[in-house]
């Protein structure tokens, strides 16, 4: 760790670290932390994203036949939509699934062994 002693610091009994950004071990009001960091890269996102979409619409208006169609922009939305959507099943479901698959691979193995 360097540690600079500059005149006024000294005479204030501050020490100032360089390698860490602080005063006297406390960390500087004005330095970034990684969820601080984060929250701005995700407004700058959706601000960039914002502004996209906004040309997309102007492109569509200047050149209708560029667009998509409403039924095909449907079908996407809806396609997204249930991607997003999280499934689970319920332990009794997951059981029940279970127990019908070993039946199956029972009988299956059974009627294998009737063909030999």
């Amino acid at each position: 760790m360097t540690v600079w002693w500059h005149a006024e610091a000294r005479s204030a009994g501050r020490r100032i670290d360089y390698d860490y950004g602080s005063i006297n071990g406390e960390p500087m009001p004005n330095q970034l932390n990684t969820a601080k960091l984060r929250d701005y890269a995700r407004a700058g996102a959706e601000a960039a994203l914002k502004q996209l979409r906004a040309e997309i619409v102007a492109i569509e208006r200047t050149f209708p036949e560029l667009a998509l169609r409403k039924r095909r922009r449907a079908i996407r939305k809806s396609l997204a939509r249930a991607e997003s959507r999280a499934r689970t099943m319920s332990a009794a479901a997951r059981r029940a699934v279970s127990e019908r698959m070993k039946r199956y691979w029972a009988e299956r193995r059974k009627a294998k062994a009737r063909v030999k």
